[in-house]
């Protein structure tokens, strides 16, 4: 854990937050600032800088499992949904923590950005 990511203190309690679910290696929440009428935040447990970083191939499963249940229980399953990882200045990335955005409640148009 990073003392200075605020990633790191919302995954570890340092900073309270309601978690919308968690699993034993992520926990999610909804954005401040959402983009779409649901927006919710996925976040490894563990400190780790950007997808590009990411070497845990199970650990990124799990994050993509707990996305699904999401869905699911957000009841956006069926209707459709949208998950970014944005990674690196270029890419979009404010936060340096992965974390993958689940956007759903309206139409997605492409291209995003």
């Amino acid at each position: 854990m990073s003392h200075d990511c605020l990633f790191c203190r919302i995954a570890s309690g340092d900073i309270r937050t309601a978690f919308v679910a968690e699993n034993v290696d992520a926990v999610a929440f909804r954005d401040i600032n959402p983009r779409a009428p649901l927006h919710v935040l996925v976040i490894p447990r563990v400190h780790i800088d950007s997808l590009a970083s990411a070497a845990d191939h199970a650990l990124l499963g799990s994050l993509l499992g707990l996305v699904t249940q999401i869905a699911r229980e957000e009841g956006v399953a069926e209707s459709g949904y949208r998950v970014v990882i944005n990674t690196g200045n270029d890419g979009g990335q404010t936060v340096p923590h992965l974390h993958l955005h689940l956007l759903a409640g309206r139409h997605m148009d492409w291209p995003p950005g």
